[in-house]
């Protein structure tokens, strides 16, 4: 989910530094594309050409982002070895058509949605479920097809059909390379409010400023079983959308923006474990990250999508009210919540001449209502500020 962010950042950077032909060969020669537009309608191998520096120009664009709990080669080193290939993490990533916004929807694993039927890459169907959970749908594309194809496949069509939203993109990422690119950057400063421990990640943060390395940053994003909090897998959405503002910002504050040599090496640690669809070419994602390179990180959003316990399990969740208006505003290219515009209360002209009163005396303004990260909108610039670490 990290890398799959980051790279359009990376993107955005070529556009800045000499070696942009050293960046673009790096990034191209990494990514591995797979191909799934027989499997998924919306998907198209060849982006529009209408404009050759942003292809997708005057057009809303929407890629789902994957992270694969995949536990074989490198990845069985660092999260243990399992069989089978599962969607951890889930990120219907928005960019607006007129490029002022980002906005990055998490979705829990442990949604119960409906499950359709998905063709796989042999062209074989699986069954239809009127209720599974959300991360089965990557899980069987990939027991059924036995590719990447099938499996993001399923997991397109699975969004696809219970948000409403048309899905233009895919990226896949995994373990490796995540801690190679935390480490590129000299570790990730972030704020632990409170002393963190889990046993199932290996985490044992003490509370304070703290830097993370690779593997303590992975450690961080995987963490679900910390002391204190329900053990949930929105708990570990929390972590990860802390993780990524926190990522952001510290690319954005170092040389990786004007340095060659570290934006060849962050390039080439993104990019060693992404694999996409062939139509989020270099091109593609160039002319995206040129078009943002105006936006704040107060126009970059980050929310769960809200949910419920399910009413038939307590171990499951499914999406609660509001769920449904977030979906559509995204399907429309609005923004995803409201903002409210304060009333301005009209006046009335003094005559001329007329005896005026004093104004009233200011009132104190009503406290703020907390918001709580992984669940409430929040900006990239709230997620990293909204707590302080004594020095």
């Amino acid at each position: 989910m990290l890398r799959g962010v980051a790279l359009v950042t990376v993107a955005m950077l070529v556009f800045g530094v000499s070696s942009a032909a050293a960046v673009s060969y790096t990034l191209q020669s990494n990514i591995r594309h797979v191909d799934v537009s027989a499997l998924v309608p919306t998907i198209s191998t060849t982006p529009s050409v209408a404009n050759p520096s942003d292809p997708n120009a005057g057009q809303a664009v929407n890629i789902l982002l994957l992270g694969s709990d995949e536990r074989d080669g490198a990845n069985a080193d660092i999260g243990g070895e399992a069989g089978g290939k599962r969607s951890d993490t889930a990120i219907v990533l928005h960019i607006s058509a007129d490029r002022t916004r980002v906005e990055a929807v998490s979705i829990p694993r442990d949604s119960m949605v409906k499950i359709p039927s998905c063709t796989m890459s042999d062209l074989s169907t699986t069954k239809a479920q009127s209720s599974g959970m959300f991360n089965s749908a990557f899980a069987t594309g990939w027991d059924h097809g036995g590719d990447m194809a099938s499996a993001a496949a399923c997991a397109i069509n699975t969004v696809q059909v219970n948000t409403g939203v048309t899905i233009n993109h895919f990226v896949v990422v995994d373990f490796a390379g995540f801690q190679k690119m935390i480490d590129t950057i000299g570790g990730v400063p972030i704020c632990i409010p409170k002393d963190m421990s889990d046993d199932y990640t290996g985490l044992d943060l003490k509370a304070g400023l703290q830097t993370l390395d690779g593997t303590q940053a992975l450690q961080f994003a995987r963490a679900r079983h910390v002391s204190g909090t329900d053990g949930s897998d929105i708990t570990r959405i929390a972590h990860q959308q802390q993780l990524l503002a926190a990522v952001v910002q510290q690319v954005l504050s170092k040389n990786v923006l004007t340095n060659a040599g570290e934006l060849i090496g962050f390039a080439s640690a993104v990019s060693s474990s992404l694999t996409m669809d062939p139509g989020l070419s270099l091109s593609t994602l160039t002319g995206l990250a040129y078009g943002l390179k105006n936006i704040s990180g107060a126009n970059i959003t980050f929310m769960t999508i809200p949910w419920t316990t399910a009413p038939t399990d307590k171990a499951r969740v499914v999406w609660a009210d509001g769920a449904a208006d977030i979906w559509a505003n995204m399907a429309a290219d609005r923004p995803i919540v409201a903002t409210e515009t304060p009333a301005v209360t009209p006046t009335t002209p003094t005559p001329t001449g007329a005896a005026t009163t004093a104004p009233p005396a200011p009132t104190t303004p009503a406290p703020a209502t907390t918001k709580t990260a992984g669940k409430d909108a929040m900006s990239a610039d709230d997620l990293t500020s909204s707590t302080t670490c004594a020095a």
